[in-house]
C-alpha cells in the first residue's frame, strides 16, 4: 500500500512545540492589539472599555477554534459552547468567593481594615476590562495553548510544574513584583488554573475563577490587582502590617493568606481532577498508535 502518512512539513507543523510556539506569537499579538485597542484615549475609563476587551477576547475565541481546526488539525473542544454558561458561572462564583475568603482572613488577623463605601465607577470599566482580558487571553496562551501542549509532549506534572512557574515569573514585569509574590501567584493561581484546566479540559472554568478572582479584588474590595493600583472600587480597604499577611503594595495576592485558600482549593481541584481523568504520562512512555 502506498505511504499514507501526513508530508514531512505538516508533521512538522503539528508538531506540539511547533504548534506551542506558533499559537504563543498569534495569541500574544492578539492580546497586546486588543489591549491598545482598549486603551485610547476614547475608550479608557468609559463603558466602551469592557465592551472593547469583550470584542477582542471573543475575536481571541474565534481565532483560536480556527487555529486548532485548520493549523492543528482537531475539532475544538476547549471552548465548548453547550458548557460556557454553567462552567464560567462556576467558576466566577469561585474565584469571587475565594478572593472574600482571603479578604476576611487577612481583616480576622487585624491587618486588613473596611473604611467605608467607595466610588463604584472609579474604576468600574477598566477593572472590568482587565478581568476580561485576564480570564480570556491569559488562560488561552497559559492553559489551552503552554499547557496543552506541553502536557501532550511531557506529561500532566511536568505542564503543570512549568505552566505555574511560568505564570509566575511574567509577574515580576509587575509594579511592586518581589520573588514571593510571583512565587505565590505560581503556587496559588498556577495550580489552581492548571487544575481548573485538567478537570473540565475546558477553559471556561479557569477564564471564570481568573475574571472573577481579578474583578473582585480590584473592584470589590479596591485592593491592588497584581500590583496595579486601582482608582476605588465598591468597597475601600486599607492594609497594615506584616507584608507576608498583607502582600504589600502588589496586594493580597502576595500574602500567606491568599497561598493558603488559593492553593488549598488548587490541591483540592488537582485532587479531583486526577481521579476523574488521571495524570497523562509523556509522549515518550505512552504505547504506539497501532493501525
Amino acid at each position: 500500500m502506498p505511504d499514507q502518512s501526513p508530508p514531512l512539513w505538516l508533521r512538522i507543523l503539528r508538531f506540539p512545540a511547533t504548534l506551542m510556539v506558533l499559537g504563543f506569537v498569534l495569541f500574544v499579538a492578539c492580546y497586546v492589539l486588543t489591549q491598545v485597542a482598549a486603551s485610547v484615549p476614547l475608550v479608557r475609563h468609559s463603558p466602551l472599555q469592557p465592551l472593547v476587551a469583550l470584542a477582542g477576547s471573543v475575536l481571541g475565541i474565534w481565532l483560536y477554534t480556527l487555529f486548532q481546526r485548520r493549523v492543528e488539525g482537531q475539532a475544538s473542544a476547549d471552548y465548548a459552547v453547550s458548557h460556557a454558561g454553567l462552567e464560567a458561572a462556576l467558576g466566577a462564583a469561585t474565584g469571587a468567593a475565594l478572593f472574600s475568603a482571603t479578604v476576611l482572613g487577612v481583616w480576622a488577623l487585624g491587618d486588613l481594615r473596611f473604611a467605608g463605601p467607595g466610588d463604584p465607577f472609579a474604576a468600574l470599566w477598566a477593572v472590568l476590562a482587565m478581568a476580561i482580558f485576564s480570564g480570556i487571553y491569559e488562560e488561552l496562551i497559559f492553559r489551552g495553548l503552554l499547557f496543552r501542549h506541553l502536557e501532550t509532549m511531557l506529561g500532566s506534572w511536568a505542564a503543570l510544574l512549568l505552566t505555574s512557574a511560568l505564570f509566575g515569573a511574567v509577574h515580576m514585569a509587575n509594579p511592586h513584583a518581589t520573588w514571593f509574590a510571583a512565587f505565590a501567584i505560581a503556587a496559588e493561581a498556577g495550580v489552581l488554573l492548571g487544575a481548573a484546566y485538567m478537570y473540565t479540559r475546558r477553559l471556561w472554568l479557569a477564564s471564570g475563577l481568573h475574571a472573577a478572582w481579578n474583578f473582585t479584588q480590584g473592584w470589590v474590595f479596591s485592593v491592588p490587582v497584581s500590583g496595579g493600583k486601582v482608582a476605588g472600587g465598591l468597597v475601600l480597604t486599607t492594609r497594615s502590617g506584616p507584608e507576608l499577611i498583607t502582600g504589600g503594595a502588589f496586594g493580597l495576592e502576595a500574602s500567606v493568606v491568599a497561598l493558603a485558600v488559593a492553593g488549598g482549593a488548587g490541591l483540592v481541584l488537582l485532587a479531583m481532577a486526577l481521579r476523574r481523568d488521571g495524570a497523562q504520562p509523556p509522549m515518550w512512555r505512552r504505547p504506539a498508535a497501532v493501525g
